[in-house]
């Protein structure tokens, strides 16, 4: 049996990389993204597959626009021509804010779309393929309010309440695994953060406040293989393999933190074992790289050049940028300002598909205002992290700040106690931390003492467009 496992599309995401094409008035990011699908659906259709599987987050959010949701269903509609079922697990970014339903995805099962799953529970789906039969533990994102009631979380920590999740996890996985037939092959797909995984972009793309998972709740050796989203670097989790305990990736790069990572799917081949043997199937898999967009940071500090511009044109000229997406970092002083000429640099930089130009002006002064954080700055958590990538005094607490922006943007005070404790919980990590406010506020304004006296520079950062 082969099965083609692919998660975390995020069709139409990344639109600030890309530009209009002129002929179609679509975002050329976003056709990226429908390319990298198709492609990957090209695959299962090829070898043919006899089911594919989708670990989540569709979309950037539950209610993507009509043409995104239409480039979506046309795709994964070519499986269901060739009669190739398949399951699309609800992520996070397939969910409402409040955390209920897979709003983007729940049409599918409405509509009835032949051979077509909708995994938005905790479920055992058994699924007749050209194979043979196979069962798909669906485990979708799991937010507090999905087993907790708020009662229940009422003056607890918040160490406290991911411990009582996973107790009330466990028993619904185990009700599963006892329906199990063990004469049929089981995969578990579940989009979730287990706690060993490297992380990706998806630290800053939180939507939806979940927890952490032990990968011992995976590592079972009545399940033949797991198929996992939500993390966008692809990983095996379990080296044994025993089961493999895998994320795909992203098919798509998203943004500047997914540059040197490679984008695609996996296909996996289950078949019966020679009895005698441990297990009565054996697994095998691949991952299969798909051809994206390349990303392209170009970093150089002229500080102290006596040419700065020449430097900044050579640094760009042994750089490779056609049609690439490219950020350029130059660091400079102040005195150096005036001998940048930003329409030489437009001009060296025309080759690239898109591309951002990032001054970061070095001085002896405080750090000036930053031009990014102007009026035109709609969401909060972007102002928040380009505030922070300008501040490596708080360097130490720029997750910790990340997750406190998030929790007070989500509105979900569950298990929060007192107004003067700070409650973390790190959806992009395995810690859970719990952070005193006071004493933070004095530890950051002793840093900021101990760093005045410690070095006469401090970094700034200039956009120049």
């Amino acid at each position: 049996m082969k099965i083609l496992h692919l998660s975390d599309i995020h069709m139409g995401g990344g639109f600030a990389h890309g530009k209009i094409d002129p002929e179609t008035g679509l975002n050329t990011r976003f056709q990226d993204f429908v390319k990298s699908l198709s492609r990957a659906i090209d695959r299962a259709l090829a070898e043919p597959v006899d089911l594919v599987l989708f670990g989540g987050d569709a979309f950037p959010d539950a209610t993507p626009a009509p043409y995104i949701q239409q480039a979506f269903a046309l795709q994964f509609y070519r499986l269901v021509d060739a009669n190739i079922p398949t399951v699309l697990l609800v992520g996070n970014h397939d969910q409402h804010s409040q955390g209920q339903g897979g709003a983007s995805l729940s049409i599918y099962r409405s509509l009835g779309v032949p051979g077509t799953i909708v995994g938005d529970t905790i479920e055992t789906h058994v699924i007749n393929t050209r194979s043979g039969a196979i069962q798909i533990i669906t485990l979708p994102w799991l937010n507090r309010s999905t087993l907790l009631t708020r009662e229940i979380a009422e003056n607890l920590s918040m160490l406290e309440v991911n411990q009582l999740l996973l107790d009330k996890l466990q028993p619904r996985l185990e009700g599963e695994i006892r329906k199990l037939n063990p004469d049929v092959p089981t995969i578990v797909l579940a989009h979730l953060m287990a706690d060993n995984a490297t992380l990706g972009a998806e630290k800053f793309l939180a939507v939806g406040r979940g927890f952490t998972i032990p990968l011992s709740f995976l590592t079972r050796s009545c399940f033949d293989y797991v198929a996992l989203g939500h993390v966008h670097r692809h990983q095996n989790l379990n080296k044994t393999n025993d089961p493999a305990v895998v994320y795909p990736g992203s098919i798509e790069r998203v943004d500047f933190s997914e540059e040197k990572e490679d984008k695609g799917f996996v296909l996996v081949t289950i078949e019966p074992t020679v009895q005698p043997a441990s297990k009565s199937f054996e697994t095998t898999w691949e991952f299969c790289p798909l051809e994206v967009r390349t990303f392209r940071t170009i970093k150089i500090d002229i500080s102290a050049s006596e040419q700065p511009q020449l430097d900044i044109l050579a640094a760009i000229a042994k750089v490779d940028i056609n049609d690439v997406v490219v950020r350029l970092i130059y660091q400079l002083n102040p005195q150096q300002v005036e001998l940048i000429s930003t329409s030489g640099i437009h001009e060296a930089l025309s080759a690239a598909h898109h591309y951002t130009i990032q001054a970061e002006l070095i001085s002896q002064l405080s750090q000036p205002r930053l031009p990014e954080l102007g009026c035109s700055v709609g969401d909060p958590m972007v102002a928040l992290s380009t505030y922070l990538d300008n501040r490596p005094d708080l360097k130490d607490i720029a997750t910790a700040m990340i997750a406190a922006a998030n929790e007070l943007l989500s509105g979900d005070n569950l298990g929060a106690r007192s107004s003067n404790r700070v409650l973390l919980d790190l959806e992009s990590s395995s810690d859970i931390l719990a952070v005193d406010a006071d004493d933070k506020l004095e530890n950051i304004e002793r840093d900021k003492a101990d760093n005045k006296t410690k070095s006469k520079t401090a970094a700034g950062q200039l956009t120049l467009l």
